[in-house]
């Protein structure tokens, strides 16, 4: 028996823990937010009504500044709930990257050697099919526990485009 066939052979482990923490946490940090973004619109009002050419200009400002921050929540939480989607789904299908055999830092991060072993295998698995969620997911974890951020984010972005193009999308 072939290591490969004894790592299928294993039961895979589940992992759910409760999100409400999460959830919550996520709502708090909204609910902040969107009062300070109330605040701040106020003093960007206050500012204009001032009729200096300073203040209004400070003041149109500080009105900018609420937009982009409920842009970059949105955003962010939009991509939250895409990269979730993606991981239930490969978790349903047993695609998920297991790592739990891989060896691991004091801190709890997989070593680097492990990691870079884990990153060319699914990168052999992705050039096959580049076009492929499935794989370009896998690679964007694979970028992750390698410890590259940029290219596991830019990587997990093309994912969920892929994802969005995809016919099981469109279907849903």
């Amino acid at each position: 028996m072939t290591a490969e066939m004894a790592s299928d052979s294993k039961p895979r482990k589940q992992r759910n823990r409760d999100a409400r923490p999460i959830v919550w946490m996520i709502a708090f940090l909204v609910i902040a937010m969107c009062v300070y973004f109330v605040l701040l619109g106020q003093r960007g009002i206050d500012l204009i009504s001032s009729g200096t050419a300073a203040g209004i200009g400070i003041g149109i400002g500080v009105l900018i500044l609420p937009f982009l921050g409920i842009w970059m929540i949105v955003a962010t939480l939009r991509a939250g709930i895409e990269h979730q989607k993606l991981a239930r789904i490969m978790a349903e299908e047993g695609r998920e990257l297991d790592v739990s055999d891989l060896p691991r830092r004091p801190s709890g991060r997989i070593e680097r050697d492990a990691a870079d072993d884990l990153f060319a295998q699914v990168k052999t698995e992705w050039e096959a099919d580049p076009e492929n969620w499935r794989n370009t997911y896998r690679i964007a974890r694979a970028y992750d526990y390698a410890g590259d951020r940029s290219r596991a984010r830019q990587m997990m972005k093309r994912a969920v485009a892929q994802f969005r193009e995809s016919p099981e999308e469109r279907s849903a």
